[in-house]
């Protein structure tokens, strides 16, 4: 599950031209085309993807990127989809609003490809999934988990993870409240970006903790700018707050991990929305010593025991080197998008865009990141696990069904 930062960037002016390009195409189409994919003479099935190649988002597009062509390899030496070679046409937006309108416009009308998959972040996933809604296409997307995906109420549209982003924290908060009342945290302190992702997902767990009695002594949100943290982990330091929960991205979360380092402020618990869930990223940025006891929350880890999950890291590595632990899980979520297309494939024979909306809309489907269902417009029905870095590596900790090993608390005092 990654959010990066979405702040800074035109989002009005981006919202205004998806609708104007959207209402254009229309114009010009005439009527909703919803791709053309059974055709009669064997010819590839093309699938157009916009991804941040470059920009704010490149480090997650690069990494959605490596997932879809390790499906579309997978898939093409397995005989392809109803024996269509998969071909992928990926553009670059740049991470750009404004250009991801431009590129699926020109994907469906110009390129005229018979699928289009999402691209990385909510911010681009908003105005490009109106633009592909307009032409009758389907949206299966892997990282646009936003309220304002939802909001919008696209009933084309499959966000492959297995809750909104939005609801990450909460499995943290379930398991905070699992615990015996006399074990519980009684104070909390909250640091929020400011935006539609990061802020939500700790105010979600601040309403509950709230709920249960424990006390918010800090709650600071800051703008996206903000590149030295230690003001705000100071302020927060001077409250000793039993558990801190941070509604961030990747970037400020490590800004505030280090933070907590230089002033030795050391809570019993720490839940870091974002970042602390990048399982080569984050050891990177703050060293391996100092992830240990850090909360966050998944979908895909390297240790998943989901069908699936031991090929996919073997082809991975096959084809891109590494080794499982360092995976981003925004492959994993691209592939799954892959899955998601075979899997319609296998139970209706046909893969055209009404097919896929249709029957993606019922039942329950199998990918790397769990098995998904969702609601009318898109928001799937299910729960984020709770990891935690344990002995250099992102562990399932709770729920207990599903967990590797059971949680460690306190945290254990940083490395320096």
């Amino acid at each position: 599950m990654q959010l990066h930062n979405l702040a800074g960037l035109p989002r009005r002016r981006a919202l205004a031209a998806a609708a104007a390009l959207a209402a254009a195409a229309l114009l010009l189409s005439g009527c909703s085309t919803g791709g053309s994919t059974t055709p009669s003479n064997g010819s590839p099935l093309t699938i157009g993807i916009s991804l941040s190649l470059s920009g704010d988002f490149s480090d997650s597009g690069k990494a959605a990127q490596r997932g879809y062509e390790l499906w579309a390899d997978v898939t093409n030496k397995a005989g392809g989809v109803l024996g269509r070679k998969v071909q992928l046409t990926i553009v670059d937006d740049a991470s750009s609003p404004d250009q991801v309108v431009t590129n699926y416009t020109n994907l469906i009308t110009q390129k005229k490809v018979d699928i289009v998959f999402g691209p990385f972040s909510s911010l681009l996933t908003v105005p490009a999934s109106r633009v592909v809604n307009r032409y009758g296409y389907s949206f299966i997307e892997p990282a646009g988990g936003g309220p304002s995906v939802f909001a919008q109420k696209l009933g084309n549209l499959f966000f492959v993870q297995p809750a909104p982003t939005t609801e990450g924290g909460n499995v943290f908060a379930d398991y905070i409240l699992s615990l015996p009342a006399d074990q519980r945290p009684k104070t909390a302190a909250y640091a929020k970006l400011d935006d539609p992702f990061a802020a939500p997902i700790a105010e979600n767990i601040q309403k509950r903790f709230e709920a249960a009695g424990i006390k918010t002594v800090y709650d600071q949100t800051y703008p996206a700018e903000t590149a030295d943290m230690t003001p705000i982990m100071s302020g927060m330091a001077a409250t000793d707050p039993d558990v801190v929960v941070g509604g961030s991205q990747e970037a400020d979360a490590f800004a505030q991990i280090k933070a907590m380092i230089q002033l030795k402020f050391n809570p019993k618990w720490l839940f870091e929305s974002n970042g602390a869930n990048s399982p080569a990223d984050f050891p990177n940025a703050v060293g391996i010593a100092n992830t240990e006891g850090v909360f966050s929350s998944a979908d895909w880890y390297a240790d998943s025991t989901v069908e699936g999950s031991a090929k996919f890291i073997a082809d991975y590595t096959a084809k891109y080197g590494g080794t499982a632990q360092s995976i981003d899980p925004t492959s994993a979520e691209a592939y799954s998008a892959g899955m998601l297309l075979d899997e319609v494939a296998k139970k209706t024979g046909k893969v055209d865009n009404a097919t896929i909306i249709k029957t993606l809309h019922t039942g329950t489907w199998p990918t790397l990141v769990g098995k998904l269902s969702w609601d009318q417009y898109g928001a799937p029905k299910g729960a984020y696990l709770l990891v935690q870095w344990i002995k250099g590596k992102l562990t399932t900790v709770f729920p207990a069904a599903t967990a590797a090993t059971s949680p460690v608390a306190p945290k254990p005092h940083w490395a320096g």
